[in-house]
C-alpha cells in the first residue's frame, strides 16, 4: 500500500517551515521586509529544492539578491537543523501567482463594473425571471 504523503513530499514541508524560521531569525537584513514561503518544490533525487516566496513591503528585486546571497548560509542552517546527510541546494524564485490573482480579480471586476454600468439603461436586458409581465 503507496504511502499518502512520499518522502520528498514531506520534507519539502519541514523544508518550508524550518526555512521561514531560519529567515526570519537568522536573515537580519532590514531591506528584506516580510518574506513569506509560499511552496517548496523538491527534485526527484531530494538534491535541489525551489522555494517560492513573495514580499511584502519591500523590493522584489533586492529580496532575491538577499535571499540568493543567504542561500549557502541557509542551507548549512538547514542541514544542521534538519539533521539531513545531504542538505538540498537552495534556489529561490518570487512567487508571482498571488500578484498574478489579485491582477485577474482585478480585471473582473472592472468587467462587471463596466458591463452593469453598460445594462442600466438598456431595454433589451433581460427581464427579472421573478416579475409577472
Amino acid at each position: 500500500m503507496p504511502k499518502s504523503f512520499s518522502r520528498k513530499t514531506r520534507v519539502a514541508e519541514q523544508i518550508q517551515r524550518t526555512l521561514s524560521e531560519l529567515i526570519r531569525k537568522e536573515v537580519r537584513d532590514p531591506r528584506l521586509g516580510l518574506v513569506t514561503l509560499t511552496e517548496v518544490q523538491m527534485s526527484p533525487d531530494l538534491s535541489y529544492a525551489t522555494v517560492y516566496y513573495s514580499v511584502i513591503g519591500g523590493d522584489q528585486a533586492l529580496a532575491q539578491q538577499i535571499l540568493d546571497i543567504a542561500a549557502g548560509f541557509l542551507r548549512g542552517a538547514l542541514g544542521r537543523s534538519l539533521g539531513l546527510r545531504h542538505s538540498p541546494e537552495i534556489r529561490f524564485v518570487l512567487d508571482e501567482l498571488i500578484e498574478k490573482g489579485a491582477h485577474l480579480s482585478a480585471l473582473i471586476s472592472n468587467a462587471v463594473r463596466d458591463d452593469v454600468a453598460r445594462h442600466v439603461d438598456d431595454p433589451e436586458s433581460p427581464v427579472d425571471p421573478d416579475s409577472k409581465d
